[in-house]
């Protein structure tokens, strides 16, 4: 159970890596962006169309797809950014749910239903503790969780650029009148969190499963990760995505368990989502 356990980090390592991206997206530009993890698959699905069609070197494709899923992620953020600047966080999200639906559809036209044969980025064990193997992904992943989180951290708060984020998500219209350039840097962090994003679905793809749909509602434990620091914190959303892959990949391990790992997201969203109004539910039950 407990090599079980440790292979499901990889998993809790990307959970981890997309939950500080859907953290920073709504603390800074005030959207829950379900299209998180579709921007991902499609410029992962983009980077092996170029690998096996073209011929191009695994590295170069790659970067071609991290480049492509920053470019989509910015020119969301530019389309909400334009027109729906001042629409409340509900509607910028549902914006996002239409993108990821479109995203997908758009993936099944171009490449077909099928899983894409991924070339494995990282490969092999990393290290053996006491009989137990962790795989390089598991490793990067982890560590790539980590710096992400600390690396945001650091840049709001000790860096101009960052003062300036945390003003515009807590005072948008004083931090507008104040001169500061609301839209550029929100659609800088729309792109930096898709290349991010994009970043770790390459890494992860060639051991998850890959087919589109299955890359694209990753969203969906990243969702539960983040829900776990409130869309807030970023210390406890990457301990909620660890966790989380922590616990499949035990589940894994049990016969009786190892279907019941794939609702555990979902169970995870409704007990916090509980959680989050007991108290109107007590008051009300008074």
């Amino acid at each position: 159970m407990l090599q079980g356990a440790l292979a499901g980090l990889a998993a809790g390592g990307l959970y981890a890596v997309l939950a500080v991206c859907l953290t920073l997206m709504s603390r800074l530009v005030r959207v829950v962006n379900f299209a998180q993890s579709a921007t991902g698959m499609f410029g992962c699905y983009v980077a092996v169309f170029l690998s096996v069609q073209f011929g191009l070197p695994t590295w170069l494709a790659t970067v071609a797809g991290i480049a492509l899923g920053g470019l989509l992620s910015a020119l969301l953020g530019w389309i909400i950014s334009t027109w729906l600047a001042e629409a409340d966080t509900g509607t910028r999200s549902a914006v996002t749910v239409a993108v990821l639906l479109l995203l997908i559809s758009l993936s099944f036209i171009l490449f077909g239903n099928k899983p894409q044969p991924f070339h494995p980025i990282l490969d092999g064990p990393a290290v053996t503790v006491g009989g137990v193997v962790i795989s390089q992904v598991t490793v990067v992943t982890v560590a790539l969780a980590v710096v992400v989180a600390v690396a945001s951290k650091l840049v709001l708060s000790r860096t101009s650029a960052g003062v300036e984020l945390r003003a515009l998500s807590e005072r948008p219209t004083t931090a507008e009148l104040l001169g500061i350039p609301a839209k550029r840097l929100s659609v800088a962090v729309w792109a930096a969190t898709g290349v991010v994003s994009t970043l770790v679905v390459s890494i992860v793809a060639p051991s998850q499963s890959n087919d589109a749909t299955s890359l694209a509602m990753l969203v969906v434990p990243a969702a539960a990760a983040s829900l776990l620091g409130g869309f807030r914190r970023l210390d406890l959303a990457v301990a909620g995505g660890l966790g989380l892959g922590l616990v499949q990949g035990a589940a894994a391990q049990v016969d009786g368990l190892s279907v019941a790992r794939y609702f555990l997201p979902f169970g995870v969203i409704v007990a916090l989502l509980l959680w989050s109004q007991r108290k109107e539910v007590w008051d009300a039950a008074r």
